[in-house]
């Protein structure tokens, strides 16, 4: 595949878990490059590397010493609709998860059944947990923005940050880190963005004008079927050809030299 490798991977907020080279702050700066892979992808950018930059040498570290001194210190942070308070909350969790279970993979398996059919099961328990976690220690009250980090696949959301997260983490290429060893690639559910979802159509995958849990299940369902043991493998480089190339379906001189051609009804 053209693009998947490391050389392409920028301006993906991928890159920013390639800034650390031990895994617990390669697991937490994936974590937190996820949650915010929403919007322009300059913006992104900037808001990652302010982020970062806030949290010192060791994201993990910042995470595990988390007080209200550093809350303080995200207090104006903003990306797009996410506040510095959101990402306090959920650096709060994530605290307490660090603490008890050593990673947010340890965290994140207890409820992994290798018999599951997808990845979505313990995805929605990990979700669940979380958010229960923070209305026992606030009464009940959770913030529209922790909601917004922390979607429920049983609301229908296609859960396009936290299962791009999961690819990173579990797959292992010369692009996605690998750094779980615990879950099966197999049970990965294709993160769909603006970009995989106008290329998915283009390719006759899917022809709802939504982008929801079910719909991301049938996209990766259609890959594994060319692909079973990895139904993921494809995401990045077609969410490159996406954003690099600007594929929007229709022909230009360009196509011919494009590894979809033959599939896009082109050839």
């Amino acid at each position: 595949m053209k693009y998947n490798h490391r050389c392409f991977i920028k301006p993906d907020p991928l890159q920013f878990i390639y800034q650390y080279s031990n895994r617990p702050d390669m697991e937490v700066a994936g974590f937190l490059a996820a949650e915010l892979a929403y919007g322009r992808v300059q913006q992104i950018q900037k808001s990652l590397t302010n982020l970062f930059g806030r949290m010192g040498e060791s994201p993990f570290q910042f995470v595990r010493d988390f007080d209200e001194q550093k809350r303080a210190k995200l207090k104006d942070f903003r990306h797009r609709f996410t506040t510095g308070d959101d990402i306090s909350d959920l650096l709060e969790l994530l605290r307490d998860v660090l603490d008890e279970f050593g990673s947010i993979e340890k965290f994140f398996v207890q409820d992994y059944n290798p018999d599951d059919k997808n990845i979505t099961p313990p995805l929605s328990k990990f979700c669940d947990s979380l958010l229960d976690m923070y209305t026992k220690i606030h009464n009940g009250h959770i913030p529209k923005g922790l909601s917004y980090l922390l979607p429920r696949p049983a609301s229908g959301s296609a859960c396009k940050r936290l299962n791009l997260f999961l690819r990173w983490m579990v797959r292992n290429d010369d692009v996605d880190v690998g750094l779980w060893k615990s879950i099966d690639k197999a049970r990965l559910i294709v993160p769909v963005d603006v970009h995989m979802a106008r290329l998915c159509r283009i390719l006759g995958l899917y022809d709802r004008k939504t982008v929801s849990l079910s719909t991301a299940v049938k996209i990766t369902e259609s890959f594994a079927e060319i692909e079973p043991a990895d139904p993921v493998k494809y995401d990045f480089a077609l969410s490159r050809i996406g954003i690099l190339e600007n594929c929007d379906g229709k022909y230009r001189p360009g196509c011919k030299d494009c590894e979809l051609l033959g599939f896009c009804g082109h050839s």
